[in-house]
């Protein structure tokens, strides 16, 4: 099976996001082929989780929940981001502001 690119992945999940009524936009660009994925979830400009897609023990992938939670402040979550992307420049970082974007996520994520 042919691995799918990082820039396809997100992508498909702006195109998903707008689709459904949602904003979407890229933060931080990262290796088009093989680069991390940290999506940075809202709902209405209220902060919700950071999610990262890993690479599973058992295969594949999973999206896990990272950094700071929701209830820190902005610069927190803006702190840890910043350190992921300078500990890993192939970072791609996406926010979503859409109704239960960690639900839409997971829904994507499922296809990939």
């Amino acid at each position: 099976m042919a691995r799918l690119t990082s820039r396809f992945l997100v992508d498909l999940l702006l195109r998903e996001t707008q689709a459904a009524g949602g904003f979407a936009a890229i933060l931080a660009r990262g290796d088009e082929r093989a680069g991390s994925i940290l999506v940075q979830c809202s709902e209405r400009g209220e902060a919700g989780p950071l999610l990262e897609r890993r690479f599973s023990l058992a295969g594949g992938h999973v999206w896990e929940a990272v950094g700071p939670d929701a209830s820190e402040d902005a610069e927190s979550r803006e702190n840890y981001c910043r350190r992921r992307l300078k500990a890993d420049p192939d970072l791609w970082i996406v926010e979503l502001d859409i109704v239960d974007a960690p639900r839409l996520v997971a829904q994507w994520g499922a296809l990939t």
